[in-house]
């Protein structure tokens, strides 16, 4: 069993510029199968925008997604771990903030990402988060991209 973050996060991270769009954004998400990116400027983490952001944040107003950056709905100053922390650690910071991801961050810099499905396949691998977490992911008939939700 995982000890620390470093173990179980994902040491790939999506970033977008603070200017991108909401599109650009999404897309990304889709073509990599995530839920959320992460809004830098110069190396330094300024927010987590999440698919649920651009829906709630920006859609659901009915703002143009192709003309509202990510950083004007990103959630600011996102809380972070450090990969050396322990599991336990970061499970205690996701109830405390009542968040899904935490970015992994190590001496400034974005190293990774880890979300409450890495917990879960970690620490009970046989829950119904952690075989939702490993399924691949459902796609559109007629398309070859990702959907959340198998529709």
């Amino acid at each position: 069993m995982a000890n620390v973050v470093r173990d179980v996060m994902t040491p790939a991270v999506t970033a977008v510029r603070p200017d991108a769009s909401l599109v650009e954004a999404a897309q990304l998400m889709r073509a990599q199968d995530i839920g959320d990116v992460l809004v830098v400027k110069d190396g330094a983490l300024l927010g987590v925008v999440t698919d649920r952001d651009i829906a709630l944040r920006a859609v659901a107003d009915g703002v143009d997604p192709l003309t509202v950056s990510c950083q004007s709905v990103c959630t600011p100053e996102p809380v972070t771990v450090q990969p050396d922390v322990p599991v336990s650690d970061a499970v205690q910071l996701m109830r405390m903030h009542a968040v899904r991801r935490l970015p992994v961050v190590d001496g400034g810099t974005t190293v990774g990402m880890v979300s409450i499905g890495d917990l879960a396949q970690e620490q009970d691998p046989h829950s119904a988060l952690a075989d939702i977490s490993r399924a691949a992911p459902d796609t559109w008939p007629g398309t070859t991209g990702p959907v959340d939700g198998g529709f």
